[in-house]
């Protein structure tokens, strides 16, 4: 009801707005053409014809109309007039053209008839009045901090620095100037033949490498990075420089977001750390995604998670016939479901609470539902936890993917592709042997399932996933320290979640069966680099402001993660970030006994469980 009540609050103010507008120009036209005759007659009203008088009130209404008419046709109603600039200049000069020869035109006519001069004077004067009206909002605002001079010495202006003389950079030094919290005072660019030269009054004061220099000369606050169209290696070059600063960083929205929206300071975001991770962007090809899912039954087990959630929101926007969220925690999974009824209203979603762990539950949903694909990312993924635990993660992990598995391959599921890790590869933690054995499971289905895809997506750490290192590292800053890290030298592959999950549906489009895709996740990133870059684009610096403590590595944990085993071979895909390890040779009835005394041994919480797994993968090694 608050967002109803405000919309209609903004919707009133709006129209109020509008009406003004078109009064003001109504009496503008009137007040133009009636001076112009005023001054044809040298302001001597007595010696105006009467003829003149008589027409004069009977073209005023005509001229009205028109000229509210062609402002409308020219869309001086729809603009933004405190971002006013040169485009609304053209406009209204080009319905202006347009108003002069359709009132010269009308002038013919007899009971209209007027001097030429008269008519053009009018024009003239309505062209001027008109430019005042729309701009003197401009100027008002611009001017409400010099006739408020009280105001100065309660507010605190952040120096700003602004990256990128183009067209971002131009309409948010204009949207700045009206902000009485912001004060630009240079503006970096990498093209020398600006150097020296202002926009917007603001002097280009050098390229990429003055800025430490210029931040110091003008004691710069804050940095807003603003060219969108800026390659991912300039923006990480520029950004890696500026966080050494100490300054606060912003950064405008990248093109694709920008496209037909005004640039401003409301839409700026913080810098983060996925713009600094080394590597391009990831693309996919989104009419293959479509292909795949479009007018589909999907499920995504463990739906209400990190992963889970954000391929639901992605399966969302690609039409699917049904989404089924699966999850065992109501609030996720009610929330995401909330949310994709909000931003989709003809999507047709389902959130049903339930466990992996449970065949019934399993199979009277895939029954009912009869899913075309499924999605598996429910799972326990906490490493130390898992070690403390491993009988959890026997029964969720192992045989909450062996149920589902089956459960798939019994009721005509025709694509099934499991979520797993990197830490499934030469695993020295249960977390990551638990997930081998899915891997396995995985593969041994395929090869006994006729009528379903199985297949298996394994990529590194994503950024601010539950759980993971980076809010951890938020929530230490906050507090004031100490960082924790585990090690100095201990390195992790990283991906932003939505990029992630965009080369899991792609790789569900090339799936034939037994594969296991391998995401190309960039160069490993050293943990100890992002702790001290957090500190740093917290605004602070590491070692003085925030301590950094090397706790030493927890059990079951490597310095280092791996994403391919020896024997698996990789092979490319259509898209670059995407391959394919190929299954490991196994004898499925050994593995599936194996399977039958592991579940046994877990129900009965079995401390024998560790070394049931290290026999069953080979490369497990506690």
């Amino acid at each position: 009801m608050p967002d109803l009540y405000n919309k209609q609050k903004t919707d009133v103010r709006y129209y109020c707005r509008i009406i003004l507008i078109l009064v003001a120009d109504a009496l503008s036209v009137v007040a133009a053409h009636l001076l112009s005759l005023l001054v044809r007659f040298d302001f001597k009203y007595r010696e105006i014809p009467q003829i003149y008088t008589d027409n004069i009130l009977y073209m005023l209404p005509i001229a009205t109309l028109t000229t509210l008419a062609v402002y409308y046709v020219f869309r001086l109603y729809h603009s933004i007039w405190r971002f006013a600039s040169l485009t609304e200049v053209y406009r209204i000069i080009g319905a202006y053209f347009v108003i002069a020869i359709l009132l010269f035109t009308e002038n013919r006519i007899e009971r209209i008839n007027l001097p030429r001069s008269c008519m053009f004077m009018g024009i003239i004067l309505n062209l001027i009045f008109c430019m005042g009206i729309r701009f003197s909002y401009r100027i008002f605002r611009g001017s409400v901090f010099r006739i408020n001079p009280k105001d100065r010495e309660l507010i605190e202006r952040a120096n700003v620095m602004i990256i990128g003389a183009g067209a971002a950079g131009r309409e948010l030094i204009t949207d700045l100037k009206l902000d009485k919290r912001y004060k630009v005072r240079v503006i970096i660019d990498d093209n020398k033949t600006t150097w020296g030269r202002y926009l917007g009054g603001i002097k280009i004061g050098g390229g990429r490498n003055s800025i430490t220099e210029l931040c110091e000369k003008y004691d710069i606050d804050r940095i807003i990075f603003a060219i969108p169209s800026a390659s991912d290696k300039d923006r990480r070059e520029i950004l890696n420089i500026c966080k050494e600063t100490g300054c606060k960083l912003q950064t405008v929205p990248g093109l694709t977001q920008i496209v037909s929206e005004e640039v401003s300071v409301s839409r700026l975001r913080d810098v983060n750390l996925e713009d600094l991770l080394e590597r391009d962007e990831v693309r996919v090809n989104n009419s293959e995604i479509l292909e795949a899912i479009s007018d589909k039954v999907v499920m995504v087990t463990g739906g209400g998670g990190s992963i889970g959630s954000e391929l639901c929101r992605q399966i969302a926007a690609a039409n699917p016939k049904l989404l089924i969220i699966f999850d065992i925690y109501e609030n996720n999974a009610y929330d995401i479901e909330q949310e994709l009824k909000r931003k989709y209203p003809d999507l047709k979603v389902e959130a049903l609470i339930g466990s992996v762990r449970n065949t019934d539950r399993i199979n009277n949903v895939l029954k009912q539902y009869r899913p075309d694909i499924i999605f598996h990312a429910a799972a326990h993924k906490h490493v130390p936890l898992m070690e403390k635990s491993p009988n959890e993660a026997v029964k969720n992990n192992i045989f909450g993917t062996y149920k589902t598995a089956l459960a798939a391959a019994k009721y005509g599921v025709k694509r099934f592709l499991l979520i797993s890790t990197d830490k499934a590869v030469n695993p020295t933690s249960f977390m990551g042997a638990s997930k081998r054995v899915c891997e396995m499971i995985v593969q041994m289905m395929n090869r006994k399932s006729s009528g379903t895809i199985f297949a298996a997506v394994r990529f590194g750490n994503v950024l601010g996933s539950n759980g993971s290192v980076i809010p951890l590292f938020k929530q230490q800053i906050a507090e004031g320290g100490p960082v924790t890290v585990t090690h100095k030298d201990i390195v992790r592959y990283f991906m932003t979640i939505p990029e992630a999950v965009s080369l899991v549906l792609q790789a569900s489009y090339y799936a034939t069966g037994g594969e296991i895709f391998i995401l190309d996740m960039g160069k490993p990133v050293r943990i100890d680099d992002m702790a001290r870059n957090l500190i740093k684009l917290s605004g602070y610096k590491p070692d003085e402001d925030i301590e950094i403590v090397y706790t030493g590595l927890r059990p079951g944990e490597k310095l280092y993660e791996e994403l391919l085993m020896d024997d698996e071979g990789k092979e490319k895909t259509a898209n670059n970030m995407i391959y394919i390890g190929h299954p490991i040779d196994m004898n499925d009835s050994e593995f599936e006994e194996k399977l039958r005394m592991l579940d046994e041994a877990s129900k009965k919480d079995s401390a024998e469980v560790k070394s049931m797994v290290a026999d069953i993968v080979g490369t497990y090694h506690p």
